[in-house]
């Protein structure tokens, strides 16, 4: 059992990112957790940090319970080493994932994100993972993390229009969607840009999926 937790209290976000998952890996089995005590969304250093406790007692609660593997559903990589160091079992950050399956495609990716405010965070997790020498750009679509949800086409037209102007800027061999809301970006996204698109939470399926 493969455990995603969704760090905030979106039920909707934690379906499709558990939808996503079972896709990209159909023979492994996974559950989908929402933090109910969570934010709505975590835009940003004090949202993750708001979220931190409750993610933590869920973390305990999959391991206590056998998972073989526990998903943290939230690019910002929330809590990501406190909660290794309370798993008996590999955890695995949906950002870190795409950031390391990025750099098997080629030397440099750029990231495309929600808010400005989630820019400093991606970086320096990014910089932590020893991979900002792979790195292009961080760049932010200026969309919030609800409004993927609660108007699609506007924000997906939005997200698509910063990663084409990646795909045509940055030089680089991947572009990261950097929110697990934008599982459905990548299908939106394909047909007019040729750089591999990379979603978190799919490749943290598919890492986790190994355990």
């Amino acid at each position: 059992m493969i455990v995603l937790i969704n760090p905030n209290s979106t039920e909707t976000m934690t379906k499709a990112m558990l939808q996503t998952a079972q896709a990209a890996a159909p023979h492994a089995r996974f559950e989908g957790w929402t933090s109910h005590d969570g934010p709505a969304s975590i835009q940003g250093e004090a949202d993750g940090i708001a979220a931190t406790p409750a993610l933590l007692k869920l973390v305990g609660q999959a391991s206590d319970q056998g998972a073989s593997a526990i998903i943290i559903g939230c690019f910002d990589d929330t809590a990501l080493s406190q909660a290794r160091e309370i798993a008996a079992c590999p955890v695995i950050g949906i950002g870190q994932a795409a950031y390391h399956m990025a750099a098997l495609y080629g030397p440099k990716f750029s990231v495309v994100t929600t808010l400005p405010i989630s820019v400093p965070v991606l970086k320096t997790n990014i910089d932590n993972y020893g991979l900002s020498g792979h790195l292009g750009k961080v760049r932010a679509s200026d969309v919030p993390v609800l409004a993927i949800e609660t108007d699609p086409d506007a924000s997906a037209t939005k997200i698509i229009a910063e990663i084409r102007a990646a795909n045509d800027e940055d030089a680089v061999q991947s572009i990261v969607l950097g929110c697990g809301g934008m599982v459905d970006i990548e299908r939106k996204a394909a047909p007019v840009v040729q750089t591999k698109l990379i979603d978190g939470v799919t490749a943290a399926a598919l890492f986790a999926s190994t355990f």
